[in-house]
């Protein structure tokens, strides 16, 4: 019997993280992958790394899975629970970061705020709209400077003299263009795009909430220094920035299946680290049962994702339907 262990998926729309935790809670491993539109891939992979780096044998008595692809990655491994991206990362912090009662969590696509009081959530804001509150709008601005994303934070340190107008990204980013003709040093333009999305994410999620330290920063833009330094001199305290912190949900999600397993004490439906092997299709169809339209997704095992019948009609589906979501009246859903 090799280490007693809970996994942890957590697929977002940029990146997939997969994280282990022993029966303490106790972080073991983890693994972040680019999801790069393939979520099915992406899981597949992250679990052959997980194994391949591993140091001794793990048994997996319970997994759980989080984020936007938390159906499809559940369905996929046969996860013991899903849940959603706010009990993922508060579960995360509170276990992690004694006295948390603000999370601040930016991805590549979204962003969000969890307010916590006793370790527990009382409120919460996302922000899956407005691309300037995200990694993603970082990104491209340091393409159009010409700085890799990594060195991105330690350059805006170095700034003395930073602003960049408004809280918006589109006049951020005229703004950015502007002062970058004007031969505005790199460093203040980088600076001033933090203070831009510092504002931008106050401003979209923070509106009536009182954040009270002690305050953590997590998603993989808190890698960014010059993010960091921004919050903390935009609300006048100091920011923790949690060790594993671009793999907070995942950590999250292994803490949740940890405790799904110690309460219950059932056997785990994990399908086994043979899973990074096997062949899947994710099959969308459009449901003609009403006027809703609904589209309605199917994971088939044993069928190749890129070379499979191409089906008009969810009753012509073939073979090992694993799961079935979408539809709104459940018609179909097969957990």
């Amino acid at each position: 019997m090799g280490l007693t262990t809970y996994l942890g998926i957590d697929v977002g729309s940029v990146t997939t993280k997969l994280a282990l935790v022993d029966e303490n809670g106790k972080y073991v491993d983890s693994y972040m992958l680019r999801t790069a539109g393939k979520p099915v891939m992406a899981v597949q992979k992250g679990l052959n790394q997980l194994k391949l780096q591993a140091t001794q044998e793990y048994d997996v008595k319970g997994v759980g899975t989080t984020g936007s692809g938390r159906n499809l990655a559940g369905a996929l491994v046969g996860a013991d629970i899903v849940k959603n991206e706010i009990t993922a990362h508060a579960v995360a912090a509170s276990i992690n970061i004694p006295g948390v009662q603000t999370i601040l969590e930016i991805g590549g696509q979204d962003s969000k705020i969890i307010i916590l009081r006793d370790g527990i959530v009382t409120d919460f804001a996302m922000n899956t709209v407005c691309a300037a509150g995200t990694g993603s709008f970082l990104d491209h601005q340091a393409q159009r400077l010409n700085v890799p994303i990594e060195e991105f934070g330690d350059t805006a340190l170095q700034s003395t003299n930073a602003r960049i107008a408004g809280r918006c990204g589109v006049f951020a980013e005229s703004d950015l263009i502007h002062k970058q003709q004007l031969g505005y040093p790199v460093e203040d333009l980088l600076y001033g795009l933090c203070q831009a999305l510092v504002r931008n994410y106050l401003a979209n999620l923070a509106l009536g909430k009182d954040l009270l330290p002690t305050i953590s920063f997590q998603g993989g833009v808190a890698t960014n220094k010059g993010m960091v330094k921004a919050f903390e001199e935009t609300l006048g305290t100091s920011i923790v920035v949690p060790e594993h912190h671009q793999t907070m949900g995942a950590i999250g999600a292994a803490l949740l299946a940890m405790e799904n397993h110690q309460y219950t004490n059932k056997e785990t439906t994990f399908r086994g680290w043979e899973v990074g092997d096997m062949h899947f299709a994710s099959i969308t169809c459009d449901c003609n049962g009403c006027s809703n339209q609904c589209e309605v997704i199917t994971i088939v095992e044993g069928l190749d994702e890129h070379n499979h019948p191409h089906y008009e009609n969810i009753k012509d589906i073939q073979g090992n339907i694993i799961a079935r979501w979408g539809g709104t009246c459940g018609r179909w859903d097969i957990a």
